[in-house]
Order: C-alpha cells, then sequence, then structure tokens
C-alpha cells in the first residue's frame, strides 16, 4: 500500500494512493492517524489498499494535491559511508574538498574503530519538508550538495532489539534527500550541524509499506537538471536496513513514523566539487516507490519565512 498526507483547507489528511490517485482514508471509513496504520500491521494495509481499489471514484489525481512528508517523526537518523561505492569515492577523491573528508574520516576511524558502530548521525526533524517542495540555498554557505537515499519508517516502539526484531518493526520505505552543506558538515565532529538546515530534509512521495517494497530489487537514481549523478541498488550497502534499525534501538527507543535514511550511493557533488546553484532541480526516484523532485531556491529573509 501506499501511503500518503497532504494538505487540504481543514489542514493534513492521510490518504492511500493507487496508482496516480489518491483515496481520502476517511472516504475509506477509517478515522485513523499515520500511526495507527503504521501500526496496524500488513493485514490492515492490504484491507484498506483493497477498499482504496474498489474506491477509485472517489480518488483525486495525485498531481493535484499538496503532498507533505509522509509520517511527522519525533527522531530523524541518517547513516553516512553505507555504501561501498559511497565510502571508495570519498577515500580516494581527489578534489581539495574529498581530501578534507577523507581526512575527516581517518580521525572518525581512530576515534571509534569498533567496526560494528555505523557513522549514525541525526538530521533535526525541523528540516523534513515535501517531496515537492523547494530547497533553500542558505546565506551561510554555497557548499550545497544531495544524496539520494532510501528511508525506513518505523511501526512501532522498539527498544533494544535484535536485527530480525527490528527488520520487522520497518512499516514502510520512503525516498529521502539528505541534502548537506558540506562546509559544515566536516569542518567539525558534529555532522549534523551540516544535515540539518531548514528544508534540507525532503521526503516522500507517499511510503509504500513493508510488505509491497522489495529490497533485493530497488535501486536509486539522482538526477540534477536531467543530468543522472547518481546510480545503486540497496544490495550494495553495507548494513542492511534491519541491521542499522537494531543498533540504533541499543541506544534510543524508536517510536512509530520514526526515519532513518539507509545511506547514499556514489556520485555525490561534492567528490567532483558540482555543487548545487538556484534553480537546480533535484530528482531522486527509487525502483519500487517513486521519485521526489525538488527546486533549490534562495533561502528568504527571516522576515519572511
Amino acid at each position: 500500500m501506499k501511503l500518503a498526507r497532504y494538505m487540504t483547507g481543514r489542514g493534513p489528511n492521510v490518504g492511500v494512493v493507487v496508482d496516480d490517485r489518491l483515496v481520502d482514508v476517511l472516504d475509506l471509513g477509517y478515522h485513523l492517524s499515520v500511526v495507527d496504520i503504521l501500526g496496524g500491521g500488513p493485514d490492515l494495509w492490504t484491507r484498506m489498499s483493497a477498499d482504496a481499489l474498489a474506491a477509485s471514484h472517489l480518488s483525486v489525481a495525485t498531481n493535484s494535491l499538496e503532498l507533505l512528508a509522509p509520517s511527522q517523526p519525533r527522531k530523524y537518523f541518517a547513516v553516512g559511508m553505507n555504501t561501498r561505492d559511497h565510502l571508495a569515492e570519498v577515500s580516494g577523491g581527489t578534489t581539495a574538498r574529498a581530501r578534507s573528508a577523507h581526512r575527516r574520516n581517518q580521525l572518525i576511524a581512530q576515534a571509534y574503530p569498533d567496526p560494528r558502530f555505523a557513522m549514525i548521525f541525526n538530521k533535526q526533524v525541523s528540516c523534513i519538508s515535501g517531496p515537492y517542495s523547494p530547497i533553500w540555498l542558505p546565506r551561510k554557505s554555497t557548499f550545497l550538495d544531495y544524496e539520494g537515499e532510501v528511508a525506513v519508517v518505523i511501526g512501532r516502539r522498539l527498544r533494544d532489539a535484535g536485527e530480525a526484531e527490528a527488520r520487522a518493526a520497518i512499516a514502510g520505505y520512503v525516498v529521502a534527500n539528505d541534502v548537506s552543506i558540506r562546509d559544515w558538515q566536516t569542518t567539525t565532529s558534529q555532522a549534523w550541524l551540516g544535515k540539518s538546515f531548514d528544508t534540507h530534509g525532503p521526503v516522500g512521495p507517499w511510503m509504500v509499506t513493508a510488505d509491497e517494497f522489495d529490497l533485493s530489487t530497488a535501486e536509486i537514481r539522482t538526477w540534477v537538471n536531467g543530468e543522472l549523478r547518481q546510480f545503486g541498488a540497496l544490495t550494495d550497502q553495507i548494513l542492511s536496513p534491519g541491521a542499522i534499525v537494531s543498533q540504533i534501538s541499543q541506544v534510543c527507543t524508536l517510536e512509530p513514523g520514526d526515519l532513518i535514511a539507509t545511506g547514499t550511493p556514489s556520485g555525490v557533488g561534492a567528490v567532483q566539487e558540482k555543487w548545487l546553484s538556484l534553480g537546480d532541480r533535484v530528482r531522486i526516484e527509487v525502483t519500487g516507490i517513486g521519485a521526489i523532485e525538488n527546486e533549490v531556491i534562495a533561502e528568504p529573509s527571516p522576515d519572511r519565512q
């Protein structure tokens, strides 16, 4: 099932997406929040999907709606260096920025030598935006970069879980752009500073429930102004989504709706110093989910935000 949030005159609503059309869950007789639906599991998802298919006469085109981020997480984590090709490009890059990142990674490896632990950081939830919302080029930096990723959506409360339990707690998957401000990211050990600028967390366009998403065939593609910049398969990830969720759950309680971006393939702008500029359009597509697309605009002055 594809589950979306969208804006109406009364505020955000939840709908089931069938092909390129949406049916509101209220019209299907379900008075449920996204969290309720996530916790309902495959039996509920299958029933709702069938009901939406039967109620096509109540549907509206998704391109006529303002789609929002599919969940409202209390926490948003991301994983760095989790694909072999991206790790190789950053470690072996020849540009000044890549060499700087490589030195930083060496320091991190010295400080955190235990391979059991992934490079996990948080993106502040205030950075989350909709699948077609603009990305701000901030006034404080021009080192604006993209990272096409798949993010998992947690479906139930989870603490200190093994990998199998963690995998079962993943309710769905979304497309994510881990937008990054590279100078803020690499000049300190606190990566979240360069990962959490406002609007730098577009996700969507909807959530595909775990029972309908095939990790073994999913591929990520990122285009900038129509030029293919990234291509990768989820099978190339070093740590699986279940392993990542398990590891984070050892530290803190994960809650329904929480997001975890699982890592980007090679082709990020920093390696070639191809920074995003005003007017650029970034499109990220994931097999089995869909695509998000965001235009880069100037950060508005504080009095206009």
